[in-house]
């Protein structure tokens, strides 16, 4: 009795998964009898949370232990291609009016009736199938990684994924209810269909701009070690990107010039890393900041990264060296348990052109602050890409922290390993 009551809720939890569409009945082979699945052509379900579950139940039943679910980022190159609005309605129309009436009906008016009820039906079904898997693949806000999560809060505005999609599905069951309405004046209701469509088939768009945004992503392996390169605006960090990875982020003298994660690649003594150019960071307070600041806080917060922090003494970048002391003793204080350089750039300019700084309050020097003024942090590289001074030992420097940040990862994958095992 317990293992027919077992899968009897394991049957209705893969009912529970099912989309309405084509159901096959196939034989288990944890279990006899029969089960419903979906048609894997029909459908590819992309919701996390419904497979984890599934999974989960499914391991009881075999008496398994549960395995410890590993999160891992990519669901934004895996999410469905997305048609606009216009070509799904034009699709739509031309399918619908290919349909025919039911053979066998000799009565004119009855078989004319007949091929416009048809034709309304396939309208309906060609408008609401995409929408209904639209809405079904394009997976949880809640089930993906923290750091992806981040991403579309941050890229899209808190809210305008799920609203967007909340918006296609209202469209899907408004096309439906529109064409069971006008069942009886087929007419009508085929036109009535394409106003509808036209008419709010801008969810569809929006739904099409936001995966194009998100499949522009970067995409981060976990399991690789990444270099995620940190300062205030304009302190240099795309240029040493440029110099030393295969990453070619726009270099110009203004603030905010990286408007978002860029991702380049590493390639040192035959292993492969990755490296992340973020925006500047200000001195201000976190609920201050703009999101191009938080997605570089959130880029330290969820992913497994090293740091090299940039600091520009030369009085070019636009933000005070006393400001940049204050971003990096904030920062650093809060992901203390990342493995840390420090880097000096532009230290050309401060050879050739020293900086007086008028702006700042000399009264409130002291010796820390003096040091950092004139060299930087203790232990900091000085670099210049101008004229390669420091490069070399940057990028020897680089490849020992990657390498260390490889026997973290290594260290935490078998941590989690012997977690799973007990």
């Amino acid at each position: 009795m317990a293992m027919m009551s077992m899968r009897i809720c394991l049957s209705h939890l893969q009912l529970w998964q099912i989309p309405r569409t084509k159901i096959h009945l196939r034989k288990s082979r944890s279990s006899p009898g029969l089960y419903a699945s979906p048609s894997i052509a029909e459908y590819r379900s992309s919701c996390f949370c419904s497979q984890q579950a599934q999974t989960a139940a499914h391991g009881v039943l075999q008496n398994k232990p549960m395995v410890k679910e590993i999160e891992s980022v990519g669901a934004f190159q895996k999410l469905p291609m997305v048609m606009p609005s216009v070509d799904i309605l034009s699709s739509a129309l031309k399918k619908a009016k290919r349909v025919s009436a039911t053979k066998g009906i000799s009565n004119i008016a009855k078989r004319e009736r007949n091929k416009a009820a048809k034709q309304l039906d396939a309208l309906m079904k060609e408008l609401a199938v995409p929408l209904r898997d639209y809405f079904a693949n394009f997976p949880n806000r809640k089930c993906l990684h923290p750091y992806e999560r981040s991403l579309i809060e941050l890229t899209l505005g808190d809210g305008n994924y799920e609203k967007v999609l909340k918006n296609v599905d209202a469209l899907r069951k408004k096309v439906v209810s529109t064409g069971k309405e006008h069942a009886s004046l087929c007419a009508k209701g085929f036109q009535r269909l394409e106003e509808v469509f036209n008419r709010e088939g801008k969810a569809v768009d929006d739904l099409l701009n936001i995966a194009k945004t998100l499949r522009a992503m970067p995409v981060v392996d976990l399991e690789t070690p990444t270099l995620c390169l940190v300062g205030a605006p304009n302190v240099g960090k795309s240029s040493l990107v440029r110099v030393i990875s295969t990453g070619k982020p726009e270099v110009c003298n203004y603030p905010f010039t990286t408007r978002g994660i860029l991702m380049g690649h590493i390639n040192l003594g035959y292993q492969n890393f990755q490296i992340t150019d973020t925006p500047g960071l200000l001195q201000r307070r976190d609920e201050d900041r703009n999101n191009l600041e938080k997605l570089t806080l959130a880029v330290l917060t969820h992913l497994p990264t090293a740091i090299l922090f940039v600091h520009d003494l030369s009085g070019e970048c636009g933000t005070s060296p006393s400001d940049q002391f204050t971003i990096y003793k904030e920062i650093k204080e809060r992901f203390s348990d990342h493995i840390w350089l420090d880097v000096v750039s532009k230290c050309d300019l401060l050879q050739t052109s020293p900086v007086a700084y008028v702006t700042e309050d000399e009264d409130s020097e002291h010796l820390e602050m003096a040091s950092y003024r004139k060299m930087g942090p203790d232990g900091a590289i000085r670099v210049s890409v101008m004229n390669e001074e420091g490069l070399n030992e940057l990028k020897d420097r680089v490849y020992q922290m990657l390498v260390a940040q490889m026997d973290r990862i290594k260290s935490r994958s078998n941590e989690d390993n012997a977690e799973v095992a007990t």
